[in-house]
């Protein structure tokens, strides 16, 4: 009897495993840009300056910093980890979009890769996926 199409196969060790690595290094990242540079905003030079040629002033700087840390804390708590993922993608798709606008496209690889290792992690630890996202071996 074949097992109905919405049910995935467990995820392997191995695979939760690796999805977890990928999906806690950009988290890393992800809480200190929010936490480590937009909230705390630590003092000298370069920082205003970045966020000025963005367009961004130093008091969006800090509503970005509680977005992107809300997020990362979503995606981060597996009941909500699709949400939270989709929630950065989004959030990410908007710093592509920023650094674009200003001609700095090579910058903008980052937050892709970013997005990417964010949804290679969840997809390989979470077996609800597998289903939305049918990647063929």
């Amino acid at each position: 009897m074949n097992e109905p199409s919405h049910l995935a196969a467990p995820v392997s060790k191995a695979a939760r495993r690796t999805g977890y690595v990928l999906s806690v290094l950009p988290c890393l990242l992800l809480l200190q840009s929010s936490i480590g540079v937009k909230l705390i905003q630590p003092p000298g030079p370069g920082i205003p300056e970045h966020f000025a040629a963005l367009g961004w002033t130093m008091e969006h700087v800090l509503g970005l910093g509680v977005l992107e840390l809300a997020c990362t804390i979503i995606y981060l708590v597996p009941r909500t980890a699709v949400l939270g993922a989709i929630l950065l993608t989004a959030y990410l798709g908007g710093a592509v979009a920023a650094h674009v606008r200003v001609g700095e496209a090579g910058i903008a690889a980052f937050p892709v890769c970013l997005g990417i290792a964010l949804w290679a992690g969840l997809y390989l630890r979470d077996a609800r996926l597998r289903p939305l996202i049918p990647l063929q071996r």
